[in-house]
């Protein structure tokens, strides 16, 4: 993998491909940059692609203390390394770390979004002492109940589907970024669409959804597309907080092209 060093020392790891204009990867929680093998075939005959591992993650370094302005100089950091401005594509909670980014300034040319899981009015919250009770499940070393618990309290699955994650293959890989939720939970903030914020960033933003998504995270879509000037939303073919890449592919070429 290629290394870049950010703002605070810490050295991020990032994969590169294709040809073209560039775009910059970043997913959300218990993902590093494996989560893109099978987008970025599909991107790299049209765009240069810089899929990177978050602090935290896979093969990038991390600081004791976590800040999501540290996030944000890392963002930069592999932009930097991109030409110095471009595309970037964010999932889940890594969707709302490059809004965030946007919001600071990164030189971001075009916003693409999947699923960015902020809480809209007539859905569930986690409870309020959740960053607190997460913290020391992890502090007391106990990765899979805080896992659980994220799972549980944060995303709103149900037991019966908890079970499934534990009984697949990626359980051990979600054990081992057990350490970065707290880092999710951060960057999520309050958890509000910050509507009056998004008002004033005029950035060209696509905001994908999929079309067997959950009804949380379709209004949250939603709400973030029209929260935003120069938004809109797409619906493509998809399963839960995922659309195959396959489809998804074309609309980010045409959308970073267009």
């Amino acid at each position: 993998m290629h290394k870049v060093v950010s703002r605070d020392g810490t050295t991020i790891a990032y994969e590169k491909a294709g040809q073209g204009p560039p775009i910059v990867l970043l997913g959300g929680g218990f993902r590093d940059h494996t989560a893109f093998d099978t987008l970025v075939p599909h991107l790299a005959d049209h765009l240069t692609v810089y899929a990177y591992d978050r602090r935290g993650r896979g093969q990038s370094g991390d600081s004791p203390a976590y800040a999501v302005q540290r996030e944000i100089e890392d963002m930069e950091a592999v932009i930097a390394e991109a030409g110095g401005r471009a595309a970037v594509f964010g999932g889940s909670s890594g969707a709302i770390l490059a809004l965030r980014a946007a919001l600071a300034g990164a030189p971001i040319s075009k916003l693409a979004l999947l699923e960015p899981p902020y809480r809209v009015p007539g859905f569930r919250t986690p409870p309020a002492d959740f960053a607190e009770r997460l913290d020391a499940l992890l502090d007391q070393g106990r990765r899979g109940e805080a896992v659980e618990y994220f799972l549980a309290q944060n995303v709103g699955f149900p037991q019966a589907w908890i079970q499934e994650w534990k009984d697949s293959p990626l359980w051990p890989s979600n054990e081992a970024l057990a350490h970065t939720l707290p880092y999710d939970t951060a960057v999520m903030g309050d958890g509000r669409v910050p509507v009056e914020e998004l008002a004033g960033l005029p950035l060209e933003t696509l905001v994908v959804n999929s079309d067997h998504t959950g009804d949380w995270l379709l209004a949250a879509a939603k709400a973030t597309a029209a929260a935003l000037p120069g938004g809109r939303r797409l619906e493509l073919p998809g399963v839960w907080h995922r659309v195959l890449p396959e489809v998804l592919a074309p609309a980010l070429v045409d959308f970073v092209t267009g």
